[in-house]
């Protein structure tokens, strides 16, 4: 009985005295992830008419997931086909990167036929900046600083810290206009010190929806040009933004026909709803296809000890939309269907604030921003108090997901701004 009570009390001492000496005891709690702590007061309340403004990705009008009828079809094709679960090459399906490369620079791209486009597969969009900013890293011959538009979406800050590049800022956003700072973003392009990396959002700018037109992508490619800068586009939306592919590839073309070399990353979460499977890539021009290749065996050295290969059955989802060209007919309307009832949301919120509610301040951004996210130019007191009387969340800075409002809560959404706008809420 001693001996017991002993060994008891020895087993505690030992697992309290392990508990004080933790490795971990030092490790500082992080900050909460803000879009997270959206999501988290959004599924707390218990109100019948809340809405969930934070969340990146799309929702059908009835406010629920969507799944494209062409991907459902997709898998069927996949399904039948009774694939295998091996494991893929280190970059990646290799007709999925091939349809990626055309869907990205155009089936008529000079480079793609030269075969002087080195590309791979990747996780997603994410995994497809941190493999560029690893690349760019250890390979760039130049300048190890990247020049972020600001705001800019979150995570593209420590993907290029964690990367090991510096991270500065140019000018984005006016937040007067609640539009494009144009002479403030040339003005710091100018200033940046030659051959520096910029990173540019090429369609649906994440968070604030303001895109630069056709003519200002020309000014800012003969700016990069003059400077010498490196391009790193971000497509994440291409299709999203405007219900067409090729006008969403735009900026990634031009840069591309005026003779930059360029890096970009590719997502097919928000165009082809793959959220979870998490199916990018990413690729850089080359000056021919024996540079290609050399180029190709450095990004498989900087892959396979980051995560040896990629996802496979979204890839093969994916390729099957892309490479049959029934499915990829009916992805593209169902891509302009996406947009245009985003688009829809757009026209509608701005005449109901300014035609039938008569909201002080103007509205227009509404309409003239792209995409999925708006800034609203909502205060961070203004967001708070939505929250807390009128259930309607959203991140602190005014930034809405416009794929969460449908027929169904838009005309209480909008009441609710104007009343917080006034001051009544």
């Amino acid at each position: 009985m001693l001996a017991t009570t002993f060994a008891r009390r020895s087993a505690l001492g030992s697992a309290n005295l392990l508990r004080s000496v933790s490795s971990w005891s030092a490790v500082p709690a992080g900050p909460p992830d803000p879009i997270l702590g959206v999501t988290e007061a959004f599924k707390a309340d218990t109100d019948s008419r809340k809405i969930n403004l934070g969340v990146g990705a799309y929702r059908d009008e009835q406010g629920k997931p969507y799944i494209l009828p062409s991907v459902k079809q997709a898998e069927e094709v996949v399904r039948t086909t009774a694939p295998d679960k091996e494991y893929l090459p280190i970059t990646g399906l290799a007709s999925f990167t091939k349809n990626a490369a055309l869907l990205a620079y155009g089936a008529d791209s000079e480079l793609l036929k030269q075969g002087a486009v080195s590309i791979t597969q990747s996780i997603s969009g994410t995994g497809a900046l941190r493999i560029g900013g690893a690349f760019l890293a250890r390979h760039y011959p130049h300048s190890k600083a990247i020049y972020l538009p600001v705001p800019t979406w979150g995570n593209h800050i420590p993907i290029f810290q964690d990367s090991g590049l510096e991270v500065r800022g140019y000018r984005y956003f006016d937040k007067k206009t609640v539009g494009l700072d144009f002479e403030g973003l040339k003005a710091d392009l100018r200033a940046a010190p030659e051959q520096s990396i910029v990173l540019l959002h090429a369609c649906a700018h994440n968070p604030t929806g303001v895109d630069p037109t056709e003519s200002q992508w020309a000014e800012i490619s003969d700016i990069v040009k003059e400077k010498k800068l490196f391009p790193f586009f971000d497509m994440a939306y291409q299709g999203f933004a405007s219900g067409s592919t090729s006008k969403d590839a735009f900026a990634v073309r031009h840069f591309v026909e005026q003779g930059h070399q360029i890096a970009l990353a590719q997502s097919f979460a928000k165009n082809m709803g793959l959220y979870g499977e998490r199916v990018g890539a990413f690729s850089l021009t080359t000056a021919d296809a024996a540079e290609k290749a050399r180029v190709d065996s450095q990004l498989k050295i900087i892959i396979r000890p980051m995560y040896s290969n990629p996802p496979l059955h979204g890839a093969r989802i994916a390729n099957a939309i892309l490479s049959d060209k029934q499915l990829y007919s009916q992805w593209e309307g169902e891509v302009k269907g996406m947009a245009d009832r985003i688009i829809s949301m757009r026209e509608k919120l701005y005449n109901t604030l300014t035609d039938d509610l008569n909201t002080p301040g103007q509205w227009g951004h509404i309409k003239s921003q792209i995409g999925m996210f708006s800034f609203t130019g909502l205060t961070a007191p203004q967001t708070k108090i939505l929250a807390e009387k009128a259930h309607v969340y959203m991140t602190s800075n005014g930034r809405i997901s416009m794929a969460g409002l449908n027929g169904g809560n838009i005309d209480y959404f909008a009441q609710s701004v104007d009343a917080a706008v006034r001051g009544k809420l």
